[in-house]
């Protein structure tokens, strides 16, 4: 019986979903220095992350290591952005567990009915033996992941994100990864002179939906998401309500413009698709809202349409989150309505005027994560 009961630990452990578990701790508790290659709508870029735990906590640096020179350094819970292009430096709130290289898919409870976690055939990446698990969404409105796991280290070696027909949308590949006993603090340190640089700050941080109450929620929702956060931000158009959805894996950022009243021309419905991210912005009781995630974009425009407030009285919407005359809905991407990405992945994302990868404030991961708005590589979490 003793056999037989070390057997079947041996096998559970061996399952897809706890694979997953483990490469999750391995990229929150070990330390580690790694290159790796982000693709996205056929544009590429390197980039070089560091993680470091110690008795302070944790400390991360994410480098672009062409293009814009970009860096992104996490201490604790504070989050800073260096972006040489926009001689700026923005500083933000980080929860605890946002990691700079978060679009990592993190499976749960609720996550169980919505998605079929198998492993395929064992690979091999960058020389390291690997295994293979597939993330496969059982409806339209959300996409999948297959995810190369390291045997030896449990460190994700190769992540994609895959439409409903399996083709890859987004991808990043570990050229180098090393595992290290000691990271110096040198290593952690910005390489930018910022003497003439801009800080801004931003100290709003996202509050759980089941301790804020809210004006506005949802009537239906696509099977298996729900409200995760809740906060109110004040943007240069005026206050905005945002909210979180999320089905444990993919999420949706919703953004509410508050106290814009006016008697303008009604602002039609506006959609918008850029790399992975889906935007759908439309009119709701008089107010203007704008839906933004790493999901099809279906799923945007089912969130948009849902969202009601316990008010009776209509405010009409002048102006705001959508740049209405616009031809292109690529304005929903270009304005304020992506503003507080969700983790440091997204943070580089919102300095870009994008969403990120795994793009969400949620539990979600690879390439986005912590901060305030719409998953994925640098700064990921709407």
């Amino acid at each position: 019986m003793l056999w037989i009961s070390t057997q079947a630990l041996a096998a559970a452990s061996d399952e897809p979903r706890d694979w997953l578990a483990r490469t999750d701790q391995a990229l929150s508790k070990r330390n580690y220095e790694g290159v790796f290659v982000h693709e996205r709508a056929g544009e590429s870029e390197t980039l070089r992350v560091i993680h470091r735990l110690d008795g302070e906590g944790v400390t991360e640096r994410l480098q672009s290591m062409d293009g814009s020179g970009r860096e992104f350094i996490r201490k604790g819970t504070q989050l800073i952005c260096y972006l040489p292009d926009q001689r700026t430096v923005l500083v933000e709130k980080s929860p605890d567990s946002a990691l700079l290289l978060s679009g990592l898919p993190r499976m749960d409870a609720s996550t169980t009915g919505q998605y079929d976690v198998t492993e395929l055939a064992h690979a091999r990446v960058s020389g390291r033996d690997a295994r293979v698990i597939a993330i496969a969404p059982l409806d339209q409105l959300r996409y999948g992941y297959r995810i190369w796991i390291d045997e030896a280290t449990a460190m994700p070696l190769k992540t994609q994100l895959r439409d409903s027909h399996g083709g890859v949308l987004e991808q990043i590949v570990f050229t180098s990864l090393k595992m290290l006993a000691h990271i110096p603090n040198s290593e952690l340190e910005a390489g930018i002179d910022v003497h003439a640089y801009r800080w801004v700050r931003r100290d709003a941080e996202p509050v759980d939906a089941h301790t804020l109450p809210v004006s506005w929620q949802a009537d239906t929702l696509p099977a298996g998401f729900r409200m995760t956060a809740s906060t109110q931000q004040m943007l240069p158009a005026g206050p905005v309500e945002h909210l979180v959805f999320s089905d444990g894996l993919a999420s949706v950022s919703v953004f509410i413009e508050i106290g814009r009243a006016g008697s303008g021309d009604p602002i039609s419905d506006d959609t918008a698709t850029l790399g992975t991210s889906s935007a759908y912005s439309t009119v709701v009781q008089g107010y203007r809202v704008t839906a933004v995630g790493e999901v099809p974009p279906e799923t945007v425009r089912v969130i948009a349409q849902s969202m009601r407030t316990g008010g009776t009285q209509e405010r009409p919407v002048e102006g705001g989150l959508l740049d209405s005359g616009s031809d292109s809905g690529a304005a929903i991407f270009n304005g304020n309505a992506v503003v507080n990405p969700p983790s440091p992945y997204g943070a580089r994302a919102l300095a870009e005027g994008r969403a990120a990868f795994g793009d969400t404030a949620g539990p979600s991961g690879f390439g986005v994560t912590p901060g305030t708005a719409a998953r994925g590589v640098g700064p990921r979490k709407h």
